[in-house]
């Protein structure tokens, strides 16, 4: 029995070097190696798994093309770590009361540990027997709340964050999830609405009843493309503002 059939049960109707990719990005997805990390040499893999430089080298082209791993001349080749920090603001733009561009703070409201609805289950791939971690919280500017979250997350990947004291969640949640549950967000998919402002968006948000709101609805995946969070942020309109770079 070679390497490969060790770590994945491979499709034996691809490629060899489709096969080592698909195994090698589910060993990034399971941690085994951490982002900004050196992975193995391609000699090294080669013999791990019984195949040529030349099969190795080819699933390594493979993730590059997709993002997940990033080589460096004379360095080595390492896992990348996506960019997510300012995502959400390439759509809310907010200022202090002096006019300067200003990051929101974060403080979550309510968290809960239940059973989801269809629509979450389905995102995330659930069976209707698991429970999931639900966290509700705002984005604040000068302690005025300006967006609301509601956060979904399966609770077999992100236990500590079950237990863990609402003060002690931080303004961005990528980087807790790393570090406490070694969950990498690696991707996402982002749908946006406009709906009308409802009575708890006003007694929360400030806005007037009616007015213009939008709807961002985020799901995150991990680098083997499995979604593990699904949220939704709502923040009116006078603070909308799209931008895109087209080349």
């Amino acid at each position: 029995m070679n390497a490969l059939s060790v770590t994945t049960r491979p499709d034996d109707r691809l490629p060899r070097y489709q096969q080592l990719r698909d195994d090698l990005v589910s060993r990034i997805a399971a941690g085994e190696w951490a982002p900004e990390e050196a992975i193995a040499t391609e000699a090294e893999l080669g013999q791990f798994y019984n195949v040529s430089t030349g099969t190795v080298r080819k699933a390594i082209d493979l993730l590059v093309v997709d993002g997940v791993l990033t080589r460096s001349q004379g360095k080595g080749t390492f896992v990348r770590r996506p960019r997510f920090d300012s995502s959400l603001f390439r759509f809310f733009r907010f200022k202090s009361r002096t006019g300067e561009p200003v990051r929101p703070t974060a403080r979550v409201l309510k968290r809960e540990v239940v059973k989801p609805g269809e629509e979450i289950r389905a995102k995330l791939g659930m069976k209707a027997s698991e429970k999931a971690i639900h966290l509700s919280r705002v984005r604040l500017i000068e302690g005025q709340a300006v967006l609301s979250e509601e956060i979904w997350l399966p609770r077999a990947r992100f236990e500590p964050l079950a237990s863990l004291a609402l003060e002690d969640f931080e303004d961005l949640l990528y980087p807790l999830y790393e570090r406490l549950c070694r969950q990498i967000v690696a991707s996402a998919t982002e749908i946006l609405n406009v709906e009308q402002a409802t009575a708890d968006d006003e007694a929360l948000l400030g806005v007037p009843l009616g007015s213009p709101v939008i709807l961002v609805h985020r799901v995150a995946s991990d680098f083997a493309g499995t979604p593990f969070e699904w949220r939704s942020t709502r923040g009116g309109a006078a603070t909308f503002q799209y931008e895109v770079e087209i080349r």
